[in-house]
């Protein structure tokens, strides 16, 4: 094969979808592939490239691919298909290999860019998941042709990992994917949680994880729960102190002292007599424990073993009998499993340390607590308490001899489990309830000593020797003998009772034009019902209308942090575009979603080229809505209607004609019975009303809304229409949606940078955030009904500098049509284009429409148009600024201060009279 080119593959882009995203509701990495002229070489072209693919990962033979079953893949990759698709199967089942089994991937081409590819793949842990889509493109560019090998773009992506090597890039994956998982007690409270519903947030790098959402979420760090008592788990911690409390209610424990010495500890076993234990006050999973002490000389052993764990030592008596770890969750016995301490049987053959290695191999022990064993340790516990019975780790024991290599029978030090749970006594039992409740703990272990624990310690001798906080679940998820237990269930049925999911309703708003205003309408009319509301939107994130971050907040980032603040119990949430493109959703349904309306806006972005491509992004969040949620959709816009095919629960349409031009999906609709929201015709804006169940009500005139300006701006009655649709599929009373709604104002504290209007310097000045064409258009409707009001209509307008050419110039276009004087401004952040391009494209459309180019002004930076703006004004004007940095606008336009001049008649109130 002659070399077609140097560079055939080339990396575009990567990302992390964490949440539901356009191309399926599964959280996925993407990586953008150009493949150039590689998509004229699919795989049945390159050689023997699916020969040697295959024999280095013999597991793409399961991949079923589109087909569903075993082989599927293989057929493809005979057949012959494109090597992103590959790269797609091979980061699957490299994830696999190091130990996170997956199989759902898409590759899909991108729109508008031939050749050029989204490779995605399902992850457990992203971290883990990019290194193998790195590792992917690396092992299938290794195995190509010399002639058209070279992926490029690797190194700019991603850091550099230094010359490729297979099995150190396998390894390294593999060890990300130990440091990423869950022990076996965090998996089992995640998948139970899972199987419930319950959504799960990781909150850092380890164990700490958020069951649910808002004020109905739950913490949990392993088997310690937010309910958990501090005060119960310092108690816990003093095992003398544990001790005492039980034995002053009763309940059976060994005699014992703490000693800070190893004299001291002589003195004390003169008192308790052999056979002893000793243990370090504080400690956990068996950890310097030494038992069945039966001299001196062990004793000093025991003595230094605990040191290493604690200043303060625990001598007490040693119960003779079998080491049992009873679980009580909430009061109640969940599971009891005896604990068998770690041994080997003799083959007759092989030492010890020989047999200790073969016990290793089972894959069921791995290092710590990450599986559901441990692997045994050679250590000095081990030696000192083999050596009691007179062998080395170089003795070989006689075939079938059992020698156990540890007094303790902790699996943390390599012991197995037997379950016990239909075996325990009912008074035994009843010690060991009344001991996690004497302690105080939610979830507790109690180690428990009995030679037959069918029968009661009180009868046979034994009891409880400490009550643990966080107990490990994985002895009773997967006993080495014996029936696994359900120990998950009862911990999840304590934090979330009576089947409560721990959700709180999650109100998601979408569209071009109006999110944020319907979302701080629907926020007010929350706030009305005495409800804690969470508020994302344009200009920061809100919990109860207090500002707790500013900036733009209406990604999944700011979505995630209220539905992680322990007061919110409604979420509202304004979701643009961006982030559902660049990571998807925050969450993985939503109980009401609402599309306001679909126009041309950052098109030719991220593979969005036509309105049809913007509305399918968009849809997404209907998409998510349960089936007993709502769906909110506007029946004046065809893109929105066309949703309806795809929206998730009860669809509840609104439009601002209820009159004889109804669209007909609504009149339809109401015919049913159903749900809709329409202004129907009057004077002064009409009034809203609602059709539910075949009945007509009527909310509100829209007049009465200060926000529609007596009903002059009818972007603002439609936007209202939206928010009493998503208040009556909330369940809010109408009285309280009339209400809320007479008391929301356009002003810049109830809903910053929409429609705010300024009276104070002798002219108006309206503020409102018309970033697009539709926008820009909307306002222009509204402010023709008054411009008889005015001398002169002032605008200063831009536009961001990632939309297209045609884009910016309809924007000018637009502008010449409303204003009589021209402000155009451009922004220092131009957003890849040079500087001056987009205020000579907005001068160009403005002139285009018919603006006199005398009348046009040119002025970079926001702040110095604005003020060149202002300083124009005259008594009788109206200026318009549609600022990208509401905030800092709005405090200019407050604090401007005019020339002296004459100001004569005041403008016309757009407010009533208060």
């Amino acid at each position: 094969m002659t070399r077609l080119l140097t560079q055939p593959v080339r990396v575009i882009e990567k990302g992390v979808y964490r949440g539901p995203h356009r191309y399926s509701h599964t959280p996925m990495v993407r990586i953008q592939l150009d493949l150039g002229r590689m998509e004229d070489w699919p795989t049945d072209r390159l050689g023997d490239f699916s020969d040697r693919l295959l024999a280095r990962l013999p597991g793409l033979e399961l991949h079923g691919c589109c087909f569903g079953r075993r082989g599927g893949f293989v057929k493809r990759l005979r057949e012959g298909t494109w090597l992103g698709h590959v790269a797609e199967h091979v980061a699957l089942e490299l994830q696999t290999i190091a130990g996170d089994r997956l199989t759902r991937g898409k590759t899909r081409s991108v729109k508008g860019h031939p050749g050029r590819y989204n490779v995605m793949y399902a992850y457990r842990d992203e971290n883990v998941a990019l290194a193998a889509g790195r590792f992917a493109l690396e092992l299938v560019d290794s195995l190509l042709p010399e002639s058209v090998r070279g992926v490029v773009g690797l190194d700019r992506i991603w850091a550099a990992e230094g010359p490729y090597d297979y099995e150190a890039r396998l390894e390294a994956v593999r060890q990300l994917v130990k440091a990423s998982r869950f022990g076996p007690t965090t998996q089992a409270l995640v998948d139970e949680a899972q199987r419930r519903g319950i959504p799960v947030m990781r909150l850092d790098d380890n164990s700490l994880i958020q069951l649910g959402y808002g004020r109905r979420q739950q913490r949990i760090r392993a088997s310690i729960s937010g309910r958990t008592s501090l005060v119960a788990v310092d108690i816990a911690g003093n095992k003398d102190l544990t001790k005492r409390l039980l034995a002053q209610a009763g309940v059976p424990v060994p005699h014992g002292v703490v000693v800070r010495d190893v004299e001291a500890a002589l003195r004390e076993a003169r008192t308790l007599r052999y056979p002893l234990v000793t243990k370090p006050l504080d400690g956990n999973h068996g950890r310097g424990v030494t038992t069945d002490i039966r001299d001196e000389a062990q004793l000093r052993f025991g003595f230094a073993a605990a040191r290493e764990h604690g200043r303060r030592i625990v001598v007490e008596q040693f119960f003779a009998g079998r080491d049992h770890r009873i679980l009580i969750v909430d009061g109640q016995l969940v599971a009891v499993a005896e604990r068998v301490p770690a041994r080997v049987t003799g083959d007759g053959v092989s030492t010890i340390a020989e047999l200790i290695e073969k016990v290793n191999q089972d894959p069921r022990r791995g290092e710590g607590h990450e599986k559901v064993m441990t692997r045994i340790r050679i250590d000095p516990h081990l030696i000192e308490f083999i050596a009691r019975g007179g062998r080395t780790v170089e003795t070989v024991p006689a075939r079938g001899e059992v020698v156990d290599l540890r007094a303790t029978a902790n699996l943390s030090t390599g012991g197995t489990a037997i379950d016990r749970t239909n075996d325990i006594h009912p008074e035994n039992i009843e010690i060991a309830r009344r001991a996690a409740a004497i302690v105080g703990l939610d979830i507790a272990g109690i180690d428990f000593i009995a030679p037959d624990i069918s029968r009661s310690v009180r009868e046979t001798g034994g009891g409880v020797i400490e009550v643990n906080a966080a107990p490990g679940f994985r002895m009773h998820i997967e006993p080495s003998e014996g029936a696994p237990r359900d120990v998950a269930r009862p911990v999840m049925e304590m934090l979330f009772p009576r089947g409560c999911r721990g959700r709180i309703p999650i109100i998601a708003i979408t569209g071009t034009n109006g999110k944020s205003t319907v979302g701080r309408m629907v926020n007010h009319i929350l706030r009305y019902t005495g409800r804690t509301v969470g508020l994302t939107s344009t200009s920061g994130v809100y919990v109860n209308d207090l500002i707790v971050a500013e900036g733009d907040a209406t990604g999944p980032r700011s979505a995630r942090m209220v539905l992680r603040d322990p007061s919110v119990e409604v979420a509202v949430l304004e979701t643009a575009r961006g982030g559902m493109l660049r990571e998807g959703l925050a969450f993985d349904e939503a109980d009401i979603a609402a599309v306001l309306n679909i126009s041309a806006d950052h098109l030719g972005l991220k593979g969005i080229e036509t309105v049809e491509d913007l509305a399918a992004v968009k849809s997404l969040i209907v998409e998510t809505v349960p089936r007993d949620g709502a769906s909110v959709l506007n029946a004046d816009d065809p893109l929105t209607v066309r949703m309806a095919r795809r929206a998730g629960g009860r669809l509840i349409w609104f439009s601002l004609d209820g009159g004889e031009n109804m669209p007909v999906c609504v009149r339809r609709h109401i015919d049913a019975g159903r749900t809709a929201v329409v202004r129907e015709p009057g004077s002064e804006g009409g009034c809203l009303v609602l059709h539910r169940g075949g009945r007509r009500e009527v909310i509100m005139a829209a007049n009465d809304i200060p926000a529609t300006l007596h009903g002059a701006a009818t972007f603002n009655i439609a936007n209202a229409l939206a928010a009493c649709a998503i208040a009556v599929a909330h369940d809010v009373p109408l009285l309280t949606i009339r209400s809320a709604l007479c008391g929301f104002r356009s002003s810049f504290e109830q809903n910053p940078g929409r429609l705010n209007v300024h009276d104070a310097h002798g002219f108006r000045i309206i503020v409102d955030y018309a970033h697009n064409a539709a926008g820009l258009a909307a306002i222009g409707e509204m402010i023709d009904g008054l411009r008889h009001r005015y001398q002169r209509m002032i605008g200063c307008i831009s536009i961001p500098g990632d939309r297209r050419d045609e884009d910016i110039l309809e924007m000018g276009r637009l502008a010449a049509r409303i204003f009589d004087e021209h402000y155009f401004r451009e922004d220092p952040a131009t957003r890849g284009r040079p500087r001056g391009q987009i205020m000579n494209l907005l001068k160009a459309g403005a002139i285009e429409a018919g603006a006199d180019p005398e009348r046009i002004q040119l002025v970079a930076g926001e702040a110095e148009a604005t003020q060149a703006a202002l300083r124009a004004a005259r008594p009788g004007d109206l200026v318009v600024v549609t600022p990208t940095e509401v905030f800092a606008a709005w405090q200019q336009v407050c604090e401007f201060v005019p020339a002296e001049r004459e100001f004569s008649a005041a403008p016309q109130p757009l407010y009533a009279a208060e």
